[in-house]
């Protein structure tokens, strides 16, 4: 069933290179870098090098959680051709005997408590909880706002290079800068970081994870079109959706080519996105009335990519050969799925099925 279903959706291979030959395990680091390339000139735009972090910690609370957590606050700055560019960090650490794996959260708003971030949980279960908004970053006003941020400074307006980063690449770099902090801490296990976000975050977190290979997982939630779902015959989001609300802005210049017939005719697919983090960890989530971003495109787009997996030796996406139902969580690979009922939301239920498959893969 599932094979004929990922058949009708037509995608691009992600095993066979640009110029026909089968990928091997030696050639994947090759096909990488083909992968890379499409996306960043057909979706995201071309990140810019890395740059060198600084960090200043502006505060700290020991007793926070009931005395549980160190809540620290922190300043990363970072020198960009437009000058130095800083960007605030909250940083939560619980009080356990070995420095605790990370949850780098890419997130919508400044404040904690946050009905996106169930902090105390998180950190009951072992992990360091982090964020930094996405708008300290680059603001998300639409419609080529390219005015503050990391676009004022790397100097991006409207009249951009077709491949010019867009603000999905700015807001990865930024999850990227933070990695480079994190890694510095001796309190905690960075090395195990993973990097989440949700809907357009989940889009973010997964350009992120694809980019920088020193994330040791990505999650993606609810994630949709340009995130998860397949680009190509799906039943979700559109390019021409995008164009109205004026979020074009999020991609680069190409991206806004693919519309109408030429919908299902892009040299890429999202799968290819997920394919980028193998052999690492992925999780993707969706929610059975998230219309919008497709949950069975997100689905077969999971399934499509675990090839990649495979192809490296290790399992991807282990599943029955059936559609998931909701409360379906699928563990059992180095890739996860779940299926949730209701709608668009990062919840506390999404966070548990992520948390029970990092702590599984901690234990392996």
């Amino acid at each position: 069933m599932l094979e004929s279903l990922l058949a009708s959706r037509a995608l691009p291979d992600i095993l066979k290179m640009d110029d026909g030959r089968e990928v091997t395990p030696a050639l994947w680091p090759e096909r990488r870098r083909e992968l890379l390339r499409k996306l960043e000139t057909y979706s995201y735009g071309i990140t810019p090098p890395a740059a060198k972090v600084t960090a200043e910690i502006v505060s700290e609370d020991p007793h926070a959680y009931a005395w549980k957590v160190m809540q620290r606050r922190v300043n990363l700055t970072f020198d960009t051709p437009g000058g130095p560019f800083t960007f605030p960090l909250i940083v939560f650490i619980p009080y356990t005997q070995t420095p605790p794996p990370v949850l780098l959260q890419i997130a919508f708003r400044r404040e904690i408590p946050d009905r996106y971030a169930p902090v105390e949980e998180i950190t009951d279960r072992g992990y360091a909880y982090v964020q930094f908004c996405y708008q300290d970053v680059v603001n998300d006003r639409l419609f080529g706002d390219f005015s503050d941020g990391l676009a004022l400074k790397y100097g991006t307006d409207c009249a951009r290079k077709p491949d010019a980063w867009g603000k999905i690449g700015m807001w990865a770099y930024a999850a990227s800068r933070a990695l480079d902090y994190l890694l510095t801490c001796p309190e905690l296990d960075a090395k195990h970081t993973a990097v989440l976000g949700h809907s357009r975050l989940g889009k973010t977190a997964l350009w992120a994870g694809a980019q920088d290979e020193r994330f040791w997982c990505t999650v993606s939630n609810c994630s949709g079109y340009g995130g998860a779902a397949t680009s190509k015959h799906g039943e979700g989001e559109r390019v021409v959706d995008f164009l109205r609300a004026g979020s074009w802005d999020w991609y680069c210049e190409n991206f806004k080519a693919y519309t109408g017939s030429l919908e299902d005719e892009k040299p890429y697919d999202q799968s290819w996105l997920l394919a980028l983090v193998a052999p690492r960890l992925l999780c993707v989530g969706s929610a059975v009335m998230d219309r919008g971003a497709d949950p069975t495109s997100e689905f077969l787009t999971t399934l499509a990519a675990s090839g990649a997996w495979e192809l490296l030796g290790v399992p991807g996406l282990v599943t029955p050969d059936r559609l998931p139902v909701p409360g379906d969580a699928l563990d059992e690979g180095r890739v996860h799925y779940h299926l949730r009922p209701h709608h668009h939301f990062f919840s506390r239920e999404d966070w548990g099925y992520y948390m029970t498959f990092l702590d599984s893969k901690l234990r392996s």
